[in-house]
């Protein structure tokens, strides 16, 4: 356990010592966010924090794991999703090329034999091999969580924490299953993630923008593809669905409320569950420590999942289905409303 924790501080260090000298570098290049009428930030701030997260964890990656088709594929798929990521912050690239960019970069965990090669019957307990169909799946899971965590990134410290805690749960996760590898990537992240934490949370002095909100989601990808979707556990398939829960969840609830409503699926909005928090009267703080207490609940039961027969996961899993839904309808996350001056839907936090 003691080497798990010295890649988790080691990761954390190079991540909180190299958090200052990416916001110089930020500084000096003009990478900052401008404030407008639909951000929270009132002054300029540096973005790219993403590089610092990225630096945190390859270098504790390598410190700790021997050179393998994983530690590969991650290193190669990771700089290529920083790279979308860097120029999406500097350029704002157009939705086509960014999910081309992302394609590609599944496409690269694949080619290092990162995929989804099996999912188990919930039911019988036996596995069903994919073969190529776990292609598409592999690319189609990649995406989304890649997705789903930069759409989560609304304010100060949200991703950072999020991508955390949900980092702690695959490590755990990877403990009961026994996947060390899986485990030690979990754990650095984490470390890389909670590094940079201490910048970015209210009031940000850096964002870490799509540089780090793409990196974080795709490496959540990556370690569940390579650790908690290769267990031949019934209900293993939905262990990382509720570690990453909460940018799921919304992201779900997001697309079902604009389907809804008539409105473009990729039409920003003031329902995601920190706009509805605002709202609701609670500052910055405030509603990013509920969102961090719904996803270590989420995680907490995960863990729970993770060592339970099919039905104690069912009733789980309806329980959790349950207490989303009444949470998402009773703040107010179905309806629509034209964004408030000064109200952000699109701060890389």
């Amino acid at each position: 356990m003691g080497a798990y924790f010295l890649v988790f501080f080691f990761s954390l260090i190079i991540s909180f010592m190299a958090t200052p000298i990416i916001k110089k570098l930020a500084l000096f290049i003009n990478a900052v966010d401008i404030p407008n009428d639909r951000r929270i930030n009132r002054v300029p701030i540096p973005t790219l924090g993403g590089i610092a997260i990225y630096l945190g964890f390859m270098g504790a990656m390598f410190f700790s794991s021997s050179i393998s088709n994983l530690t590969l594929g991650i290193f190669v798929g990771g700089s290529f999703i920083l790279l979308i990521g860097i120029l999406d912050d500097l350029y704002e690239l157009s939705a086509r090329l960014k999910l081309a960019g992302q394609i590609l970069a599944a496409i690269i965990l694949i080619l290092f034999n990162i995929r989804v090669e099996f999912i188990t019957n919930p039911f019988s307990g036996g596995m069903i091999y994919l073969g190529y169909w776990g292609i598409p799946l592999t690319i189609l899971w990649i995406i989304g969580i890649t997705n789903t965590v930069n759409l989560v990134d609304g304010l100060d410290g949200l991703a950072a924490g999020i991508s955390t805690i949900a980092a702690f749960t695959l490590f755990f996760v990877a403990l009961q299953e026994g996947q060390v590898t899986a485990a030690i990537l979990s754990l650095i992240l984490a470390g890389s993630a909670l590094g940079f934490l201490p910048y970015n949370f209210n009031p940000a002095k850096i964002f870490m923008g799509d540089t780090g909100a793409m990196f974080c989601g795709y490496i959540l990808a990556a370690i569940s593809v390579a650790g908690a979707l290769k267990s031949a556990a019934t209900v293993t398939l939905v262990v990382p669905i509720l570690a990453l829960g909460v940018p799921i969840f919304d992201t779900i609830f997001a697309i079902i409320r604009r389907i809804y409503n008539r409105k473009p699926i990729g039409e920003a909005d003031n329902g995601h569950i920190h706009h509805r928090l605002l709202a609701l009267g609670y500052n910055q703080r405030q509603a990013v420590l509920g969102v961090y207490a719904i996803s270590i609940l989420l995680g907490a039961i995960a863990l729970l999942i993770n060592g339970s027969n099919i039905y104690h996961a069912l009733l789980l899993l309806l329980l959790v289905l349950i207490f989303m839904l009444y949470g998402a309808w009773k703040i107010g996350i179905f309806t629509v409303e034209v964004p408030a001056e000064g109200t952000s839907l699109e701060n890389k936090a």
